[in-house]
């Protein structure tokens, strides 16, 4: 008999120097749909478990027309139906927008549907603007429940677990599906960041930390070591466990690489600028007239993904692995087409030599 796998802990195959894992934001390029958007999704969760990618992680993204991806839990059930072995989750669902028991609720559900194989990523942040922010919330201050994330964070564990002490308001309440109707597996809790704040609170807690390097670069290893600083033992592991995401594109020629990439720096420019949009093509990219200030940004953007052909990203991965010490390397590909974002996936994969796995969906 097999051992039952770590719900955290992965091992590398192939070449890769870390385990590889897709974080998808399920985008939506000028001249496509967000069904478009969901069917790549889908073509990548398979492509990824095929060829032993550790997990494929939806984020959580409002009023953005550029990502179909503002409900990860309904993304991961329908993905749950097209994938069998693949670690599946959020990256991350953000814990101030929502009550605690509803994240239970529906997580619980996936965990039934997918069960061991469901990951409940959690970020701090709304994950979009402070109005659309507060729209969610149903309140006029955005910032609220991000300060009051350590307590959010107990609650949602308790109804996980279903073990609030006696004469707690809730210790009746039970989120279902749960362990009150008997179902051993919980969704295994991840936190997600951008800086100290959520690395230092998952090292005190012993949980496993994911990064977002794709765009807070500068902050990576200082928050890497302020979680390792910070790790306490847990019942879920007894050393740390940090995840980077990447942004990493490849293709087969150089150029193209680079064509493909300035689209989403130029996606990321109008975003920050309070103008989003769906993700502009790349003769559009190439066209548009950029400011001084604006090359600027792009040139400081695209200098933290990883482009060009599969050598070239292998390489880069390799490096950006050895630096920080990252036990898991998450890869998020962010190009205008679908089709281009699979393709890079697939490049990655060879260039590893991951094993090709045989599949019994058509």
């Amino acid at each position: 008999m097999e051992p039952t796998p770590h719900p955290v802990r992965a091992r590398a195959t192939g070449l890769a120097p870390t385990p590889l894992s897709v974080l998808d934001l399920a985008t939506v390029g000028v001249g496509a749909t967000p069904t478009d958007a969901l069917r790549t999704s889908v073509d990548i969760a398979r492509l990824a478990e095929s060829r032993g990618f550790h997990r494929y992680w939806v984020a959580e993204h409002h009023s953005m027309p550029g990502v179909a991806s503002s409900s990860p839990a309904v993304i991961l059930a329908h993905l749950a139906a097209h994938t069998e072995r693949i670690r599946l989750g959020s990256g991350g669902v953000m814990l101030p927008n929502h009550a605690p028991l509803v994240i239970a609720e529906q997580f619980g559900t996936l965990e039934a549907m997918a069960p061991g194989r469901v990951d409940l990523g959690l970020g701090r942040a709304p994950g979009t603007d402070g109005a659309t922010a507060a729209a969610l919330r149903r309140g006029d201050n955005p910032h609220e429940g991000a300060d009051e994330f350590p307590r959010q964070l107990a609650e949602l564990t308790r109804f996980l677990e279903d073990d609030f002490p006696d004469g707690h308001p809730y210790a009746r309440i039970h989120a279902v599906p749960g362990p009150v109707q008997g179902h051993r597996n919980t969704p295994q809790v991840w936190l997600l960041g951008s800086s100290g704040f959520s690395a230092r609170l998952a090292g005190t807690l012993g949980l496993p930390f994911a990064f977002a390097h794709h765009f807070s670069a500068r902050n990576t290893i200082p928050a890497l070591d302020l979680y390792r600083e910070s790790f306490r033992p847990s019942g879920t592991l007894d050393a740390p466990y940090a995840v980077i995401g990447v942004s990493a594109l490849a293709t087969e020629d150089e150029a193209e690489a680079r064509r493909q990439v300035l689209t989403g720096a130029l996606n990321m420019l109008r975003l920050r600028s309070g103008r989003p949009g769906l993700i502009p093509t790349p003769e559009e990219a190439e066209a548009y007239p950029f400011t001084s200030l604006e090359r600027e940004f792009v040139d400081s953007w695209l200098a933290n993904v990883v482009h060009g052909t599969p050598d070239a990203v292998r390489t880069g991965l390799d490096d950006l692995a050895k630096r920080t010490g990252a036990d898991e390397l998450m890869l998020t590909a962010n190009a205008h087409s679908g089709a281009a974002r699979v393709r890079s996936y697939e490049l990655i994969a060879d260039a590893y030599e991951l094993p090709a796995a045989p599949t019994d969906r058509g």
